[in-house]
């Protein structure tokens, strides 16, 4: 184990943070995340992988929230890439990137600092209210993506 990992956690935290970064860069750089983009392809795979691998980890015991989390990922991109609506794509991108955010802020926050982490538990009232934050900007960030579609889209 390493700081409270097992190895296979290791690889999917290092997964998943190439998605993450990809996805910031994309939203910097594009204003979203473009499937025929460079970034937008490595965001998808490794979002994959990161399902993926987050399906062997059951360090809190058997299937649960995280791995629905997982599968409900897995399907909102097979419905990004099955629909193929820039619309759809806006939404649903921005929303497995959400999908990265939530576990991503309880893992650190509940683990970090070692041995003294900022927050008890999963279930804190704070990580709730993390939570509603990241929906908020999920869906302001949505809101400026569509907008500055439609206006492409009318030029």
């Amino acid at each position: 184990m390493i700081y409270g990992l097992t190895y296979l956690g290791v690889i999917h935290t290092l997964i998943s943070l190439v998605a993450v970064a990809a996805a910031l860069t994309a939203f910097v750089r594009h204003k979203n995340i473009d499937p025929a983009s460079t970034l937008g392809k490595v965001y998808i795979w490794t979002t994959v992988l990161t399902c993926l691998t987050g399906f062997g980890i059951y360090q809190h015991g058997g299937f649960g929230k995280p791995h629905a989390l997982g599968v409900i990922t897995l399907v909102v991109l097979a419905l990004a890439w099955r629909i193929r609506s820039p619309r759809v794509a806006i939404v649903s991108y921005s929303l497995t990137f959400l999908f990265h955010m939530i576990p991503a802020v309880t893992e650190t926050t509940t683990r970090l600092p070692l041995g003294a982490p900022l927050l008890p538990n999963a279930e804190a009232p704070e990580l709730k209210a993390i939570t509603g934050v990241l929906f908020l900007l999920f869906l302001v960030g949505v809101f400026l993506q569509l907008r500055r579609l439609d206006k492409r889209a009318r030029t």
